[in-house]
């Protein structure tokens, strides 16, 4: 037998799980402090039930299993939203409205890219039930940022879409024929000129609307002359300007790829060196039993990502020689310091990974 794992997953080793778990922690703080009650679902569940719960939630991605039993398939959850959303639904339904709730937890998906090839991701997020308004909207975007902040981000930044903007112009103002609807959506998310002067030229316009916040909310003002649009772009408005000043911000109206179940607004959170997502959010509907539809807005971060390939953070581990009393380890660990004791006479401090070793009562470096 080889130490091999499934591709896709990985170890996760130190310094770099110690640093995940102090990063969503100081993340899931900065999410409790506006309100969000922490849940924890279980990894798997019903797969029929975690399926619908959503729209447009499909399980495609998910890995299933026949559950020994009841004989019934069960899903490992691809992604946490759909079982938030459960719980707002079922095991809190009689709570007044909104709900907030917050979550942090693994999970699992059936296939990967090659953009993204893990299968199993951290998530940490926050979703509030009840509303998908404008004020809604804007506190999520502002935990959102704060959760960045919480995680030690540099140079947050945050793009912004409104995944139902081509079918709105599509049932208004600029009807497209409905075999078409799909290819239009696809070509105007990849930024494909040509396609889309073949396919409806009028929607040109909104691949030339992305870019800084800003402009792009010009030119699509531009566009809009007769104000299908002007609800939906005061709402992303509004919602600027409670971030105005604390995070860069860009505007890509018709992206749509990964927010196929959100309604009216999407967004993507990026910061970093990285040019990878850090997380995603937006408002979106949760399907009730009876078929009964809830608005709701949440967002997500990928854990693995606000860690990187280098923690940063300060690492102090104080070496303690052989025959140190048990008080003396405890008031250094009082302090603030972690401790690592030797337990046999050629202990030594690189061994074990140490900065300091405790010499005459004193911390000294190495």
């Amino acid at each position: 037998m080889t130490a091999l794992l499934p591709e896709g997953l990985r170890d996760r080793l130190p310094p770099y799980a110690d640093a995940a778990a102090a990063i969503e922690a100081r993340v899931l703080g900065a999410i409790r402090a506006h309100g969000y009650e922490r849940v924890d679902p279980p990894l798997a569940e019903f797969a029929e039930a975690l399926g619908t719960r959503l729209k447009a939630g499909a399980l495609h991605d998910a890995v299933r299993f026949v559950d020994p039993v009841s004989q019934r398939t069960l899903a490992i959850r691809p992604d946490i939203t759909a079982q938030i959303a459960r719980i707002a639904a079922t095991r809190m339904g009689h709570h007044p409205r909104p709900v907030r709730l917050s979550y942090a937890g693994s999970a699992l998906k059936l296939r990967a890219s090659q953009l993204s090839p893990a299968r199993e991701t951290r998530q940490i997020g926050a979703e509030l039930f009840g509303l998908d308004s404008v004020a809604a909207a804007a506190e999520i975007a502002t935990v959102a940022v704060e959760a960045m902040a919480a995680a030690g981000v540099a140079q947050p930044s945050i793009d912004f879409t409104l995944p139902d903007l081509v079918d709105a112009l599509a049932a208004g103002p600029l009807p497209v024929a409905p075999e078409v609807l799909a290819p239009l959506r696809e070509r105007l998310d990849a930024k494909d000129a040509g396609a889309v002067a073949q396919i409806a030229p009028d929607y040109l316009p909104l691949i030339a609307a992305a870019g800084p916040f800003a402009p792009a909310l010009a030119r699509l003002r531009a566009f809009d002359r007769d104000g299908t649009l002007t609800s939906r772009l005061d709402a992303l408005a509004a919602i600027a300007a409670t971030l105005d000043g604390r995070v860069a911000m860009t505007l890509d109206p018709t992206e749509r790829h990964g927010f196929e179940y959100q309604t009216w607004l999407g967004f993507s959170l990026f910061g970093g060196a990285s040019a990878a997502e850090l997380g995603r959010g937006g408002t979106y509907m949760v399907v009730h039993e009876g078929g009964a539809e809830e608005a709701a807005t949440g967002f997500t971060l990928y854990a693995d990502r606000l860690v990187g390939d280098s923690p940063t953070g300060e690492r102090r581990r104080l070496f303690l020689p052989l025959g140190t009393p048990a008080e003396d380890g405890a008031r250094w660990r009082g302090d603030g310091w972690v401790t690592v004791a030797a337990l046999e006479a050629g202990d030594t401090p690189e061994a074990q990974l140490c900065t300091h070793v405790l010499a005459e009562g004193a911390a000294r470096a190495l």
